[in-house]
């Protein structure tokens, strides 16, 4: 295993903007999901800020072949989320899933990386397969949070319901901003029988 500063130096690493730990489960996160779906917990480890240093490894992790970094993010949450009791409290976790194609193209899925640093953290199985994505979507990038619900309408669905009927599901992303994507990505495994919804991101926008 690589070193933790092989991937952002020891300095860096203190500097970066964490959501404290007494204030773990930020309000203006869960907010984001109030009245639209049933939420457990919501849950982001870095705060993002347009040009700033958590931006800059997001755009590494996801655009410059950087899937190492996703893991050892999610190792870093993990740490942080098992000191917080929350192995205890989910069963599996899915990363929002990429288009075959976008996949394809980029070699690796950020948020699949993610889950397996947390997976690895926490002792909780983590799974590439069960939620999947039908459609290619167009970039989110600069449109409000309707036009991306509505861009995402019918998106996702989950190929074996009964792999999640039943479980408390921790859904990941690299990045919480309207909540749209999560929204009806976590709606579908609601609908597939999950009894509980947790979701885990790297960052998040306030």
């Amino acid at each position: 295993m690589k070193s933790y500063e092989s991937h952002i130096c020891i300095s860096c690493q203190l500097h970066l903007p964490k959501f404290k730990t007494e204030y773990f489960e930020n309000e203006f996160l869960a907010k984001k999901f109030w009245g639209k779906i049933d939420i457990k917990n919501t849950y982001s480890f870095l705060q993002f800020s347009k040009n700033g240093p958590v931006q800059n490894i997001l755009h590494n992790l996801k655009y410059r072949n950087k899937p190492d970094l996703a893991v050892f993010m999610g190792r870093w949450f993990g740490d942080d989320l098992k000191l917080k009791g929350l192995d205890e409290e989910i069963d599996l976790i899915l990363g929002v899933p990429l288009h075959p194609v976008k996949k394809k193209r980029r070699g690796y899925n950020q948020a699949d990386c993610f889950a397996e640093g947390l997976s690895e953290k926490l002792g909780v199985p983590h799974e590439t397969e069960l939620l999947v994505r039908n459609q290619f979507t167009e970039t989110q990038t600069n449109k409000s949070r309707f036009r991306r619900f509505e861009n995402m309408e019918g998106v996702f669905g989950v190929k074996n319901p009964e792999d999640v009927n039943g479980k408390r599901v921790a859904l990941v992303d690299d990045v919480l901003t309207t909540g749209a994507t999560l929204e009806v990505a976590g709606a579908e495994l609601l609908k597939a029988g999950c009894t509980e919804l947790t979701i885990l991101t790297i960052a998040a926008a306030l």
